[in-house]
């Protein structure tokens, strides 16, 4: 068997048990998970950024660029999720009613 049908075949069985994990996450555990994501997120980015600053041919440093910014828009966009979800649980301000004076 070749290495490429290895790596191929590694790759189909993560995705299908990431997705089976994911799916049997509860919404109560959601926020926590996702902070946790979030820094998983920044190491893959770090880690992306040195093997494609070691690049040594045209393809790997296209591989590599795609891998970064892939890497980054993933690390930011659980930033804003995990936000706005943790907005979702902070109490509102009550506003002063319009007669009274704030001295």
């Amino acid at each position: 068997m070749s290495e490429a049908v290895v790596w191929l075949t590694i790759f189909v069985l993560s995705v299908f048990v990431g997705i089976e994990v994911i799916s049997k996450v509860s919404s109560t555990l959601h926020t926590p998970l996702m902070s946790g994501a979030n820094a998983i997120h920044g190491i893959i980015l770090l880690g992306a950024i040195i093997v494609t600053g070691q690049a040594e041919s045209t393809g790997a440093l296209v591989v590599g660029l795609v891998a970064v910014v892939l890497a980054a828009v993933n690390m930011v966009g659980g930033f804003v999720v995990t936000d706005r979800m943790l907005q979702m649980f902070t109490r509102k301000k009550k506003k002063a009613p319009a007669g009274s004076s704030a001295a």
